[in-house]
């Protein structure tokens, strides 16, 4: 008696293995999608975009890898002009508070000084780099450099 009873349930459908289906069973034409055990990161790409270390780095290293450090150049010219007959040490504070230069977030940026145009008053400056010309035109002057 209970060698003759049947199964109630149905058997759970087995893509990809001949049947009723045919052919490539709802699986498409080739590609990793139509493979055996085809399971796909999803966007996985993006996720490695995100992820500079895991894409290695570019032939230049110090571009792909090192941010870049922007460096603000003032002019003798623009000193002269906003600082005739003052006689306070110029620093990169001074300048950002008079809108010479401006902030990036909360830091102030590295700001150089060149010897572009005319000194005629004595300043002294602090906490710059200096280019060679502009050094000597405010020695010249009778002033004084503070290098960083």
């Amino acid at each position: 008696m209970y060698e003759k009873l049947q199964k109630n349930t149905k058997d759970k459908k087995r893509v990809g293995r001949g049947g009723k289906r045919g052919k490539t069973s709802g699986h498409g034409h080739k590609g990793q999608k139509a493979r055996a055990g085809k399971s796909i990161r999803p966007a996985f790409r993006d996720a490695l975009q995100r992820l500079p270390k895991k894409r290695g780095h570019n032939k230049n290293r110090s571009r792909s890898v090192v941010p870049r450090r922007r460096v603000l150049c003032v002019n003798l010219s623009k000193l002269e002009k906003n600082f005739k007959d003052k006689k306070t040490t110029i620093t990169p504070n001074l300048l950002c508070r008079l809108g010479i230069i401006n902030k990036k977030g909360k830091k102030i940026e590295a700001v150089k000084i060149l010897g572009v145009g005319e000194l005629k008053s004595k300043i002294v400056v602090s906490g710059f780099t200096v280019s060679e010309t502009a050094e000597k035109k405010i020695v010249k002057t009778g002033g004084k450099v503070f290098k960083k």
